[in-house]
């Protein structure tokens, strides 16, 4: 009986305990039950995937120490901001967690939640958003918790959540105005407080209120607990100050990173060594000990990590002391170890690029330039200037090349004729050595290819199979076989057979020969050989020099005559190779001036051109452009150059300048004063402006605008006083701005538009479009509203054809009213007799009938005379 007492008892304490743990049950053991449930096995689970996400973040996320920090160390890409699926799966396993722990243990009775772990699974659910980038769903999670939740001990953490979560979509406003007022509100733990403070410092960076952000900061280094936060945040004061320009602030908190050592992650300490470095006094620093200590830092292995921005550092120091060559060997040690920081490895380019410019060596420099363009941002300020130069360096190369062929070609024509054959044998030596290695080099190469080849046949003759499918093992070595059934396949001296037989037949052709060298000479011509010894020289000399001569037959550049008959001999040939090489001389001086500011090699070339006895036309402004480097770096030379031109060219345009002559000031910047005198060219005020862009031109001497104002005065006087006028002034801003676009314009306009308008004739033939012009004098102002009133009058009573009425300058004194619109000669004639005979206009002007073809003759090249003597004949 005993036993069916208790028979029931462990099923029915069973469903006891399930009522007693029920979400519905507002009781001791189910309030404990659900809440150790879930924190111990749930949440517990859900926070270590979420610590595993957090480190695979940390893990892939690369900081760029080349700019500001980020405050938290968590990448963001646009596209995933509102993104409402998971990327991460142990986020998405740390969302499912937390979700399952509010669905299945979540006590919500009376609307008041019994389970005090509940706002910890809300948490896990908004930090495993937020980690996997979807900002939105984070933030209805941590708003659930502040709303639900408002007596929560993790309170003041969910509101930091809810803040970064804001700040990820931009809120920084809001984030400042919401932290700052919960820190009004109450005072929370250490940590809490250097959370709030480095958020609202990243709000404010985010805002560019980097002093705000400064302040916060340092808050937060105080009070926060991690050190790798600490260190963090102190790198980031370092970088704020230093782009400041207080150093010394931002070496303070530098070598604080430093001290840490391995309380933090070594990446931090690393690039704080690096930013010390960028800091070092070049002046007063001491360099012996920067060398010492950086040295240190290589050779220690825990930094080999580090490699690529240390070597870099060192290249920089050794780059800054004009020690170059060493400079280059810790750029490309810097290159080999660094992978993934495009920054740094354009940064190496760039600076073995500026070595091989500043050692004109253009072509090496234009190679690391594109490089360098390869690894940088394209819509950074850097690439701009750096593609810039790059196409510069296009012009430098082309004319550094020009001038280096012609330099030596001069060079070589001047030098006496046993010189000159001196200099190719020279050459010649250099180029048969060189030949030589080159040749040897591809005989080992094809040696080694062989090689190759012949182990491949070995190996697949290790592995023959045999009849029975079994791997047949390697004959030992030994003597080839001579049994006759192989005999072809023997080697020779195997085969006595073969050996007798060729013993007679060597008798037979060669008689008996003694045991020594030359075998193939004969006993008599032997022993003449040694009584005359000079013969056989003079035998040896023949075979080598008919040797000689056979390998300059095979190879003409090995003869000397190959180079001397290619040298020019005319005088008409030889200078035009000088003019070239002048022309390029000039050009390379204004582009070092202008595009590099590179004063140095610029001064250098122009004062080469001027000893190398330039054409006229390239004195001056070499002379002037002389004068604006010596400005900058020797007054004395300066002085000197601009007393050279005044007394030697003292009616020229640049003594005009020196002497500040017919200056006009105009306010504003250059390129409005530009806008402004544009606008009263095209309203045909060629007066006015004439009268203007002299003093203009003067008044932005230097300036990028002053090669747009000389060809617009160019253009001026062309419509003033013709074609010659025109091409002379388009010459002279070519020559003197031959690399800014307006000089190039002018170049293509001398060498395409010119050659054809000059040789353009008037034209006989019948024209579809007709004008009639009233000339008449700019200052005639009554004569000329007279007669537009008169010629207004007729197109509205007549208005046969569609005329129109315009008024067009000649040159700086006179100007046509012009009928245009008329499409024959004969309409043409007929309106003139019109105006002229009917009462109601009587115009007493005579015109002039023209074809628009013609009309655009005349206003190019200024010849209305010739015409209208066309006319008369």
């Amino acid at each position: 009986m005993k036993t069916n007492r208790f028979k029931y008892s462990f099923p029915i304490g069973c469903l006891c305990i399930l009522v007693a743990c029920s979400t519905k049950k507002d009781t001791f053991l189910a309030r404990n039950s659900h809440a150790l449930s879930t924190k111990y096995n749930i949440l517990y689970n859900g926070q270590i995937a979420l610590d595993k996400g957090i480190k695979a973040i940390d893990a892939s996320n690369q900081d760029n120490f080349w700019e500001i920090l980020p405050v938290e160390a968590m990448n963001v890409d646009e596209d995933l901001v509102v993104a409402d699926t998971t990327k991460n799966a142990d986020f998405a396993k740390a969302e499912e967690k937390a979700t399952k722990a509010i669905q299945k243990h979540s006590m919500n009775i009376g609307g008041r939640e019994r389970n005090t772990q509940i706002d910890e699974a809300y948490l896990l659910l908004g930090k495993s958003r937020y980690y996997d980038k979807r900002f939105i769903p984070a933030l209805d999670a941590f708003n659930y918790i502040l709303y639900k939740y408002p007596n929560s001990s993790r309170i003041d953490e969910a509101k930091i959540w809810r803040e970064k979560t804001n700040m990820r979509l931009d809120n920084d406003a809001l984030v400042i105005k919401n932290i700052t007022k919960m820190l009004e509100e109450n005072q929370p733990k250490k940590q809490v407080l250097a959370d709030a403070n480095a958020l609202l410092a990243a709000s404010f960076l985010n805002m560019e209120q980097k002093d705000s952000a400064i302040v916060k900061l340092k808050k937060a280094v105080n009070f926060s607990t991690h050190n790798n936060d600490k260190a963090r945040y102190r790198f980031i004061l370092g970088q704020l100050y230093q782009e400041k320009g207080e150093n010394e602030l931002a070496r303070n908190y530098y070598e604080a990173v430093v001290q840490m050592n391995r309380k933090a992650d070594r990446k931090y300490m690393m690039h704080a060594q690096a930013r010390l470095a960028e800091l070092f006094d070049y002046q007063n620093g001491d360099r012996f000990a920067f060398d010492e200590k950086y040295h240190k830092l290589l050779e220690n292995r825990e930094n080999r990590p580090f490699l690529d921005i240390l070597n870099y550092q060192m290249a920089v120091f050794y780059d800054k002391i004009g020690k170059e060559d060493k400079a280059v060997a810790y750029y490309n040690a810097s290159l080999k170890k660094t992978q993934s920081d495009n920054y740094l490895m354009a940064s190496d380019y760039r600076n073995i690029g500026n070595i091989h410019f500043r050692n004109a060596r253009y072509l090496e420099a234009a190679k690391y330039y594109d490089s360098t363009l390869v690894k940088l941002n394209p819509k950074t300020r850097e690439f701009i200037h750096i593609e810039k130069v790059r196409k510069n360096l296009d012009e430098v190369i082309f004319y550094e090349a020009i001038a280096s062929r012609n330099d030596s070609i001069l060079k070589v024509v001047a030098l006496p004729e046993a010189e000159k054959l001196t200099y190719f044998d020279s050459y010649i030596e250099k180029l048969k050595k060189s030949d030589e290695a080159k040749r040897i080099l591809e005989e080992k190469e094809a040696e080694k290819q062989k090689n190759i080849e012949r182990n491949s046949k070995a190996v697949t003759a290790d592995a023959a199979v045999g009849a029975n499918g079994k791997v047949l093992p390697k004959a030992p070595f030994g003597p080839p076989s001579i049994s006759t059934a192989n005999a072809e396949n023997t080697f020779y001296f195997y085969n006595p057979t073969t050996v007798s037989f060729g013993k007679v037949a060597f008798k037979k052709n060669w008689g008996k020969r003694t045991k020594q060298g030359y075998w193939r000479v004969s006993v008599a011509d032997a022993l003449a050989a040694n009584e005359s010894k000079d013969s056989t020289v003079v035998a040896q000399q023949e075979v080598a020099t008919d040797s000689v001569a056979k390998e300059k037959e095979l190879n003409p550049k090995y003869d000397p005559a190959f180079y001397l008959n290619q040298l020019p001999t005319a005088t008409t040939a030889i200078d035009s190779i000088a003019k070239e090489r002048n022309e390029a001389y000039y050009q390379l001086g204004v582009i070092y001036k202008e595009k590099f500011k590179e004063n140095d090699l610029a001064a250098k070339k122009l004062e080469d051109l001027l000893q190398n006895n330039p054409e006229e036309k390239l004195v001056l402004p070499s002379l002037y452009n002389l004068y604006k480097i010596y400005q900058n770096t020797n007054p004395d030379k300066a002085e000197a150059v601009k007393n050279k031109i005044l007394s030697q060219y003292p009616n020229s345009r640049y003594a005009q300048i020196l002497n500040n002559g017919n200056v006009i000031v105009e306010e504003g910047s250059p390129d409005v004063v530009y806008k402004k005198i544009y606008q009263q060219y095209q309203n045909e005020e060629f007066d006015a402006v004439l009268a203007k862009i002299d003093g203009l031109i003067n008044q932005f001497s230097g300036e990028e605008v002053v090669s747009k104002l000389e060809l617009l005065k160019a253009n001026t006087l062309g419509k003033v006083n013709g074609l010659a006028a025109y091409k002379a002034a388009l010459e002279t801003v070519a020559g003197n701005y031959p690399n800014t676009e307006e000089g190039k314009s002018a170049h293509e306009i001398l060498e395409k538009q010119i050659p054809l308008l000059e040789n353009r004739n008037f034209d006989s033939k019948d024209s579809k479009h007709w004008k009639i012009l009233y000339p008449l004098a700019l200052n005639a102002v009554n004569d000329k509203k007279t007669i537009e009133e008169k010629i207004t009058k007729f197109i509205n009573s007549e208005n046969a054809q569609k005329l129109d009425l315009v008024f067009n300058s000649y040159d700086a004194a006179n100007g046509f009213v012009i009928i245009q619109g008329i499409t024959s000669e004969d309409y043409a004639n007929s309106v003139a007799n019109v105006l002229k005979e009917n009462p109601a206009y009587k115009i007493q002007t005579a015109p002039i009938i023209i074809s628009n073809e013609n009309y655009k003759i005349v206003q190019i090249k200024k010849n209305l005379k010739v015409y209208l003597e066309s006319k008369k004949q």
